[in-house]
């Protein structure tokens, strides 16, 4: 547990390690995405197939998480994770280089270079998320979670911008000096940004310094067998699944079903990303100034977050049959506000049942969250794609297709609230008084005794 909670100015912080591993992602994912495909005219499929890579290899997040664990220290994690990133984002930039001779030799190298981006974010973001968890007092746990994503995006603008203004014109050699320099830049950025900072927060407990750390295999199942854990890591798949698979169909579904322009559909991106702002931003803002309230409790976000991403999606549903006389873009907006609200509100609780689980087991209770997060939207984007064509051909309508995966994802996420509204209702965890406040349900900052199971 954190002695001092973090301030403010100590979130903000971490938020730029966030913000450092936005800027060097969003480089391979988009910038070496184009690339690949429209200056080597390579299939989609090949930076799709890298890209998911990536996502898989987060599946070892618990073995990282838990790594930290028996060291106690998480900021070597964080400078260790990063330096991979970024040897991994500057990898891949050369890649790009290397296929100007030979192509198979440079997907190797890319290949390489994301094996590197997937090791990476997962070992510094988790030990990043475990240290918010551990040094941010639960009723700032919120606003944390709100802080350093939108720190995050900020991140993938700043980098957008930077690309925009030095890689033109484009060469390899251009490339790989921006591509140096916006991985550098996030390197040295997070060792300025941890600087001392767990050791200013942190106050060891000498049970956690002394007792013996189980082998991974042990503490692994030790946590899957904990109710709360493993179910709420099944609730993040279901819902990350569902939000991860709209990603790659709303462009397309208003091109094919309204007849929408290239920037006219990007206006849909647009209306979804600024309602996901507005709906962190609201999270972050009523459960932080209204802690205490049963109402606020992170919890009911996740149901509404939930649920109202559901009825926007049936909102989709009922424009593929009415047309262009639906108001798309505020139903996009909507979509994009409920996701902003379950998206902080799931971070949060990630938060509080991570530092809540004892045993000094939040490395790998993280871990088990984050990758069931990266799996789930690994497999999320070539479900929402794939199933589009699929029920193109099998319905023989691209009207029809997008409103069957709007469907599927709608009951996706009514799924997810079902999941989530059973894990708050369990009643056989022991819970400890934590500075006075009494049993805490989920969502609002369980503490658990050893051993004790359920939520």
């Amino acid at each position: 547990m954190a002695g001092n909670g973090l301030g403010w100015f100590g979130i903000v912080r971490l938020g730029l390690v966030q913000t450092s591993i936005g800027a060097i992602v969003v480089l391979c994912t988009s910038t070496i995405n184009r690339l690949m495909v429209v200056e080597y005219a390579l299939p989609a499929l090949i930076p799709g197939l890298l890209v998911t890579w990536h996502y898989a290899l987060q599946i070892m997040r618990p073995r990282w998480g838990h790594g930290s664990d028996i060291g106690g220290k998480r900021t070597p994690w964080i400078i260790g994770g990063m330096g991979v990133l970024a040897l991994g984002g500057i990898g891949t930039a050369f890649s790009i280089s290397v296929m100007a001779y030979s192509m198979t030799l440079g997907l190797v190298v890319a290949f390489l270079g994301f094996s590197l981006i997937g090791i990476g974010v997962g070992a510094a973001g988790t030990s990043l998320l475990v240290l918010l968890a551990k040094s941010v007092d639960r009723t700032r746990r919120a606003a944390a979670a709100t802080i350093v994503w939108i720190m995050m995006i900020a991140g993938f603008v700043a980098t957008a911008g930077l690309i925009g203004r030095y890689l033109h014109p484009f060469s390899p050699e251009r490339l790989l000096l921006v591509a140096g320099a916006v991985c550098l830049g996030a390197f040295v950025l997070t060792i300025v940004a941890v600087f001392r900072l767990e050791k200013a927060t942190a106050v060891e407990s000498p049970t956690e310094s002394h007792a013996e750390k189980p082998p991974f295999r042990v503490a692994l199942q030790e946590v899957w067998q904990d109710d709360t854990a493993r179910r709420f890591a099944i609730f993040v798949f279901v819902s990350m699944l569902a939000y991860s698979a709209q990603e790659l169909v709303l462009e397309p579904f208003g091109a094919f079903v309204f007849g929408m322009s290239p920037s006219q559909t990007a206006l849909l991106g647009g209306a979804q990303h600024g309602g996901a702002l507005v709906g962190m931003i609201l999270v972050g803002l009523m459960a932080t100034l209204w802690s205490n309230s049963r109402l606020m409790a992170l919890r009911n976000w996740i149901v509404i977050g939930c649920v109202g991403s559901a009825v926007a999606l049936i909102g989709l549903v009922a424009a593929t049959r009415i047309g262009p006389s639906w108001p798309l873009i505020p139903t996009i907006f909507a979509l994009g506000l409920a996701n902003g609200i379950y998206a902080v509100a799931a971070i949060g609780s990630m938060f509080n049942l991570a530092a809540g689980g004892g045993e000094a087991r939040e490395g790998i209770r993280m871990g088990l969250f984050g990758a069931a997060q990266g799996v789930a939207f690994g497999i999320g984007g070539f479900v929402g794609s794939g199933l589009s064509d699929l029920m193109r051909v099998w319905l023989g309508s691209p009207v029809s297709a997008y409103g069957a995966v709007f469907a599927f994802e709608a009951t996706l996420f009514l799924a997810a609230s079902l999941l989530a509204v059973k894990i708050g209702i369990q009643k056989d965890l022991s819970v400890q008084k934590e500075d006075g406040v009494g049993p805490i349900a989920f969502g609002q900052g369980a503490q658990t005794h050893v051993g004790a199971r359920g939520g």
